[in-house]
């Protein structure tokens, strides 16, 4: 996998919109943190185009997002925000000038596309916070960020969860929402992940949906060969009149329970205040015991 070169400050970071739409006025105050971090902001033609409730038509997203892959001077690219439609342009931009000059993509939610679809084309990314959230995250989750994209490579640890899986993992991390990743399968941008540690996380879904989309992903053998599994956060989950029974992680857990791979809950990304940034395309470490759980990008393997 290709690692982007790191930033350095002075340099500047592009601000894409492949989803939603946002305005200038909610993005104010994170062009000031950016800015405060030493790094100058670059703006895309389009990035406060509206159509619907997409961020301009798909033709305006796709040059807005294209604009800033092929910008010399455009170290990194943040997409501002989530929401749905980064599917329909997906296709559409040419990521090629990527494979001679690497840079960094960051973002989440529905920017799992991306990550996936740069992890078929070898190239490494961010799953991180955006800017639209960065007044409400924590300051380690703006930390990550900032540090990672200047060379520090994460090592997290995070409490035990009764739910967690004990036992030792490395491989390459793939995934990002459940809800996304589910939507890929069958399409170019579904990653193998035989021998790969998978992260998910999600938002705003029913119980019996998280279920069928574990239920789909076993099905189609995503499971079968993974070398380990680590869940974020599973936020805002909703329930029918008749209750499903279960918990999210608890309906996550019995669709791998047949494994051996080590699993762990709680990990600090996704739609939560502290969304520390995951290096998608990677090699890491996992490593979940009876006290806590950790995940190092520093090591390579466990011999």
């Amino acid at each position: 996998m290709s690692s982007p070169p790191s930033l350095k400050k002075g340099d500047a970071i592009g601000l894409v919109a492949p989803a939603r739409r946002i305005s200038e006025q909610e993005l104010a105050n994170a062009v000031e943190i950016i800015e405060s971090r030493g790094y100058k902001v670059v703006e895309g033609e389009y990035l406060f185009a509206s159509e619907n409730q997409f961020a301009g038509t798909d033709e305006e997203r796709t040059a807005g997002f294209q604009q800033m892959i092929e910008n010399p001077e455009v170290k990194a690219v943040f997409a501002v925000r989530g929401g749905y439609g980064s599917v329909h342009i997906v296709d559409r931009i040419d990521f090629r000038p990527l494979l001679k000059n690497p840079k960094w993509l960051a973002g989440y939610s529905d920017f799992t596309i991306f990550h996936n679809h740069l992890f078929n084309l070898g190239l490494q990314s961010l799953h991180a916070t955006m800017p639209l959230n960065f007044t409400g995250n924590t300051p380690e989750a703006l930390d990550s960020l900032f540090k990672t994209l200047e060379g520090e490579k994460p090592q997290y640890q995070f409490a035990s969860n009764p739910l967690n899986r004990e036992g030792k993992a490395s491989g390459i991390l793939a995934g990002g929402n459940l809800s996304v990743l589910y939507s890929l399968i069958g399409s170019r941008s579904f990653p193998d992940t035989t021998g790969k540690i998978l992260f998910l996380e999600d938002l705003d879904e029913y119980l019996y949906h998280i279920d069928r989309m574990m239920m789909a992903l076993k099905r189609a053998g995503v499971f079968r060969n993974l070398s380990g599994l680590i869940i974020g956060g599973m936020t805002d989950m909703h329930d029918n009149t008749i209750p499903f029974g279960k918990t999210a992680e608890e309906i996550i857990r019995e669709s791998v329970e047949e494994y051996g791979f080590p699993v762990a809950f709680g990990i600090a990304a996704g739609h939560i205040a502290d969304n520390r940034t995951l290096i998608m395309g990677a090699e890491a470490c996992l490593e979940v015991t009876e006290n806590s759980s950790a995940l190092d990008f520093n090591k390579k393997a466990y011999q």
